[in-house]
């Protein structure tokens, strides 16, 4: 297989992989407090790992929200790489603050380019036509 042809057969499997998953992005609006989300998201540290957009840190991107709220705060609760990120009790963080925090991630823009703007996702787009 050439360069080429691995790199496209690459570009094509993120390609549907991020297809995929936006079609899942869940359709429930949040229930909590935007602006005490972001209090929060600051005082947390979130940012450290997420980046101040939630979606350019070393952390995993958070923007898109993938997660309907009750999955995010199970996976705030017990992180599945506890070595990458600390969980949070209850009593550390309550759900009413997670509730506030996936709102305010919620409400975050994503910037991430649509597969059109890109050249190689374009052309594959225009292959499968």
């Amino acid at each position: 297989m050439s360069n080429y042809s691995r790199t496209l057969a690459v570009a094509a499997s993120l390609l549907m992989v991020a297809a995929a998953a936006y079609s899942q992005t869940p359709a429930t609006p949040p229930t909590g407090s935007v602006s005490h989300g972001k209090e929060l998201f600051m005082k947390y540290t979130c940012y450290a790992c997420h980046g101040f957009s939630g979606q350019n840190g070393n952390g995993a991107r958070l923007v898109p929200m993938k997660f309907p709220q009750a999955g995010f705060i199970a996976y705030v609760r017990n992180p599945p790489r506890a070595n990458q990120m600390p969980s949070y009790s209850p009593k550390v963080l309550p759900d009413g603050d997670l509730a506030d925090i996936y709102s305010y991630i919620r409400s975050l823009p994503d910037s991430a380019p649509s597969p059109a703007s890109v050249p190689i996702l374009r052309d594959i787009l225009n292959e499968n036509k």
